[in-house]
């Protein structure tokens, strides 16, 4: 089995696709608590450190790890704040540099918002590779769409992916399969026609897109909605109102937009229907808009996955002294 650790782990959107791809998650670090409630919840045998990243210690996980996994916060890089990048308080980069320092991964994986490509941070994204080379990992980095992996939302993010130099680097990233990606009508059409909505039909005729960016807002985020005015109007297309999240399907008689419930985001997030993320509405819809969605994780594992595989079976492992070794490997089998 190949073994994983992750920081920053959220609700479980990257860890659960990294678990469907293979991965055994031998940690799962998490500074929130209704996080690591809902990892604890859906995931009873998963190992949740709920702790600051700041105060976790890698050097115990040394050597001992195929794949070192986060999606470090974004609001330092996100467009919709003040992009202070390496000046933001939350700018955890750094902590995640530490930790593939002390605990020398096979692999990395870095997952973060569109805003990291911007030429505002070209100096600050090549200090990290370059700090990544510098630990001894070939990086590669490339913007993924979720939609090219079916998930059903315009959702660009930025995948940053580091070889340890000791193994052959095979990586490549996954190709799209659009044809994979269903309509937001396709997607939700059996929830929304659950209490007998009679105008579900037609309704699917209309929202016959991929949807915008799911957001999750902040703690500071007043309460559950689907973004701002112009996430908005891209909603109101689809048939959907964005002002607000509902707590139910709509009913038989409904007339006008209805609004998605928790269960709907969440679908459109790329989650299975029995992840639970609680009762309280606000609370879930920040932590699936927070989410890394599943699918494109998944995609992103399995590549990785073959890289270990490959090195497995076809070229052994090079240990520091230069010379190429298996039993390090079967060590961790």
């Amino acid at each position: 089995m190949y073994k994983s650790l992750e920081i920053c782990a959220g609700a479980g959107g990257q860890a659960l696709g990294l678990e469907q791809a293979g991965f055994e998650h031998v940690a799962l670090v998490e500074y929130e608590q209704e996080y690591c409630d809902c990892l604890r919840r859906n995931r009873p045998e998963w190992n949740v450190i709920c702790k600051d990243v700041h105060h976790f210690d890698g050097k115990p996980y040394r050597e001992k790890i195929d794949l070192l996994s986060g999606g470090v916060p974004c609001p330092p890089f996100s467009v919709a704040g003040k992009q202070l990048g390496n000046k933001d308080e939350r700018d955890l980069f750094p902590e995640m540099l530490r930790l593939v320092g002390e605990i020398q991964p096979k692999m990395v994986m870095i997952e973060n918002v569109r805003g990291l490509m911007s030429s505002t941070f070209d100096q600050y994204r090549y200090s990290i590779l370059v700090a990544l080379m510098k630990l001894g990992y070939v990086t590669h980095i490339q913007l993924l769409n979720a939609s090219d992996y079916g998930v059903p939302q315009l959702r660009p993010r930025v995948i940053i992916i580091g070889v340890k130099n000791t193994l052959k680097d095979t990586f490549v990233f996954p190709f799209p399969r659009k044809n994979d990606t269903r309509t937001v009508g396709e997607t939700l059409y059996d929830l929304m026609a659950k209490e007998g909505w009679e105008g579900a039909e037609e309704w699917q005729k209309k929202a016959n897109k991929i949807a915008p960016t799911i957001v999750g807002g902040s703690k500071k985020h007043g309460g559950a909605d689907l973004g701002p005015t112009r996430a908005r109007m891209a909603w109101a297309e689809l048939g959907i109102d964005g002002k607000g999240v509902a707590d139910e399907p709509p009913a038989k008689d409904f007339v006008g937009m209805p609004r998605l419930t928790p269960r709907m985001i969440a679908r459109i997030q790329g989650f299975p229907d029995d992840w639970s993320f609680g009762d309280k509405k606000t609370k879930a819809c920040r932590m699936i808009g927070n989410a890394f969605p599943p699918p494109v994780a998944r995609a992103v594992g399995e590549r990785i996955m073959k890289v270990l595989k490959d090195n497995r079976l076809n070229y052994g492992f090079v240990d520091y002294q230069g010379k190429e070794t298996v039993s390090r490997e079967v060590a961790f089998a």
